[in-house]
């Protein structure tokens, strides 16, 4: 099973994380599923920019963006070539190291 590696981030996670998944589900769930409570605003239908992440390593082994979620990472604060939208991404058959963006648009947080 791959590793998803996420890098520390003050917020989700300020330790990081590491943890093992099967192929097949997004990056959003198995970061939900493992404590890691990223913001998913749309509730996971690619409406939003809440749940953006690079992919540090390992982006090659994942499904290819879609049209609509281009679309949707051109709003995306920071947009860099390794950007994704985490409920869109869905984990290969290789391991991951995950950023979660330091700034995120979202005009209404629950958590806030």
């Amino acid at each position: 099973m791959p590793k998803l590696i996420f890098l520390p981030n003050e917020e989700h996670c300020p330790e990081g994380a590491v943890f093992e998944v099967e192929p097949g589900v997004s990056i959003c769930d198995a970061a939900l599923q493992n404590g890691i409570d990223i913001e998913h605003a749309c509730e996971k239908s690619c409406a939003c920019t809440t749940c953006h992440i690079y992919v540090r390593e390992g982006l090659d082994s994942l499904n290819e963006a879609t049209e609509d979620e281009d679309d949707m990472l051109d709003k995306a604060w920071g947009l860099e070539p390794d950007s994704r939208l985490s409920c869109q991404t869905i984990v290969g058959d290789e391991d991951l190291v995950i950023e979660i963006p330091k700034y995120t648009i979202n005009m209404v947080s629950e958590h806030h």
